[in-house]
């Protein structure tokens, strides 16, 4: 047994590791699989995978301009060109950089220490831009005030912290049909390749107007749109375009297939190293404006500052009276709850600690009141835009994470952020942008157990799986899903009235079972709880039945928990057996092919012999030896 093997069986069997739940630990739901070493390589995967958000989220957010103040002109009524504002810019970007990677860490810290789910967190993309450009403006232009904002996204925190505690957002997990949480997985999946292709990655594609996207990946002077890297020519010419996919993703694909440990980092690392250079035509700093400050920035390799201009003093109390901060709080609240909702499941259903008895996952209590907590510190302490699951947590699950330990070693690195941000914030988005890809391909499996002989659940749940990427946000997805599965569903249900003949085909036999009475129904039965009572989550069930160890699981809990997991793998094992059946009869097919090659390929052969013997023959009859002609 080597070293490493002796470290993960000392950890798992400590205290640390119990609280964990790592494989040999002894606790009744540890994780099989989930080894110290192995969650140490994940979370560092998962924090080189979400780096680029400090650099990203800074520069979106300092956009909107903070509490900058601008003394505007009529000639530049949003101070595009005045020096002193765009200074102070330049200083939010800066304090942006630091409170991003210390909300990132608390955030993360709190999600594995707690909740013990490997789930990174951070102020989301997407979301970012909707409060950075739809309501505060660029340089303040927009609907609201910046202090406004801040105080809708406060708000926010807490109403999502109220609708945990009392179980809401764990019966949204528990209605939502199978075949669409599988559509979500599989459409998250194609959400990060769409991510890892965009300009946020290798830069292969890019808006369009003629077309929705179009061939990109041009360098920076044919470019037709800087911000999105559309081209006017000379599409897939950009260096960085072929070192991010083949040194970034066909090394980190082949090393993958020999199964290596921590193929995915290996990657990032190569890319990133042969990026700093500056004299090359693949720099991550070329000369230019941009280019020449990341440099200097880049040169302090270690540099810890505050973030002066920001903190509970720009949040504006007064805005709970403005109707549009209302408005902006009720689209803050369906596009997270919807996001993070689906993020977090699918997550936690690649990580396999989804419960097919429960309907649920393990921690979604704490790490639903941690995303809360965490979005309303977020916009009180650091004036950032809401906190939430990152997609791309899904590339440290894919190395082997499945407890909270690899959300506590992405912290980690983020603490370290704050002291490297110089360096950490300038990984390139080429590096990470093939393993976005690679990692969307491994979560395209789910897609494999939709029920797509029905076209009452496959219908609903391909829409939500296309449009997650298409309309680049994930809880567009889910409601377009949502809402045609609503109308397959119930008219049919409507026209059963008239006559029972009119049911689909399939109805009683293709068709998932889907039944809300029934679901709480069997919820009633289970915990034991009356009327209302049954929407509570489980804990405070507990507490209304009168027991005061409310957060020890009882066996039966545990038991549940349990059966819901085989269950779970079952399925997946399943298609995954089906799958192997299929590969071996092609295997068989050809094989037998093969030996009626040779089979045929022997009897060509006898034949020419046999053809060869007998002209042989003949040549000796019309043409003897001289022996025999005498």
């Amino acid at each position: 047994m080597g070293f490493l093997d002796n470290l993960n069986q000392k950890v798992a069997k400590s205290k640390f590791g119990r609280w964990f739940r790592l494989e040999g630990s002894g606790h009744p739901l540890e994780r099989p699989g989930s080894k110290f070493t192995v969650e140490l390589r994940a979370g560092t995967i998962t924090a080189a995978s979400m780096i680029y958000i400090i650099a990203v989220n800074a520069s979106i957010l300092s956009d909107s301009g903070g509490p900058c103040v601008c003394d505007s002109t009529p000639d530049d009524p949003i101070c595009a060109t005045n020096t002193a504002y765009n200074l102070c810019k330049n200083t939010l970007r800066r304090d942006y950089v630091t409170a991003t990677s210390s909300i990132a860490l608390i955030a993360t810290f709190l999600m594995g220490s707690l909740a013990n789910l490997p789930l990174g967190l951070a102020p989301g993309l997407g979301v970012n831009a909707f409060f950075a450009y739809s309501q505060v403006g660029f340089n303040g232009s927009g609907i609201i005030t910046y202090g406004e904002a801040l105080a809708a996204v406060f708000l926010e925190g807490i109403l999502f912290f109220v609708l945990t505690v009392f179980g809401l957002r764990q019966w949204m997990i528990r209605l939502l049909p199978r075949s669409i949480v599988l559509a979500i997985s599989a459409g998250i999946g194609l959400f990060l390749t769409i991510i890892g292709l965009s300009s946020s990655g290798l830069g292969v594609i890019a808006g369009a107007a003629a077309t929705p996207l179009e061939l990109a990946g041009c360098p920076a002077q044919y470019q037709s749109d800087i911000g999105t890297g559309a081209c006017n020519s000379h599409v897939l010419q950009n260096p960085t375009v072929w070192l991010g996919a083949l040194l970034g993703g066909l090394v980190t694909a082949i090393l993958m297939q020999y199964k290596v440990r921590g193929a995915l980092l290996y990657g990032i690392v190569l890319v990133s190293i042969v990026s700093w250079p500056r004299p090359t035509s693949v720099t991550q700093f070329p000369y230019t404006e941009l280019g020449n400050d990341n440099f200097n920035f880049f040169k302090q390799v270690v540099s810890a500052r505050g973030f002066s201009l920001l903190g509970p003093k720009n949040v504006d109390w007064s805005a709970y009276s403005n109707g549009k901060v209302w408005v902006a709080l009720i689209s803050f609240l369906y596009v997270d709850l919807l996001d993070t909702t689906g993020t977090m499941t699918a997550m936690a259903r690649q990580a396999s600690l989804y419960s097919e008895n429960d309907r649920d996952f393990e921690g979604s209590s704490v790490g639903f009141l941690v995303d809360s907590g965490c979005i309303a510190l977020s916009g009180l302490c650091f004036g950032c835009s809401p906190c939430t699951p990152f997609v791309e947590s899904a590339s440290g699950i894919a190395e082997g994470g499945k407890t909270g330990l690899t959300a506590v070693t992405t912290a980690f690195w983020f603490f370290i952020s704050i002291f490297f941000s110089p360096l950490l914030s300038n990984i390139p988005s080429w590096a990470t942008g093939s393993v976005l890809i690679i990692v969307g391909s491994m979560m395209m499996s789910s897609a494999v157990d939709i029920n797509w002989d029905f076209y009452g659940d496959s219908i609903p749940a391909f829409v939500c799986l296309a449009l997650i990427p298409f309309t680049y946000n994930i809880s567009y997805g889910i409601i377009a899903g949502l809402c045609i599965f609503i109308v397959m569903h119930n008219i049919p249900v409507l026209l059963s009235f008239i006559s029972p003949r009119l049911l689909p085909p399939g109805w009683d036999s293709l068709k998932e079972p889907y039944n809300v009475y029934s679901m709480v129904s069997n919820a009633q039965a289970k915990g034991g709880a009356k009327g209302l009572a049954v929407i509570l989550p489980p804990w405070m069930q507990k507490v209304v039945n009168g027991n005061k160890k409310f957060w020890v699981q009882t066996p039966d809990e545990i038991d549940s928990i349990l059966e819901g997991r085989r269950r779970a793998v079952a399925k997946a094992d399943a298609a995954k057996d089906y799958r192997q059946k299929e590969r071996d009869e092609m295997r068989a097919q050809l094989s037998g092919i093969s030996i009626m090659s040779r089979e045929t390929s022997d009897l060509e052969l006898g034949r020419e012999r046999r053809n060869s013997q007998t002209e042989s023959k003949d040549e000796a009859v019309l043409f003897p030896p001289p022996t025999q002609r005498q």
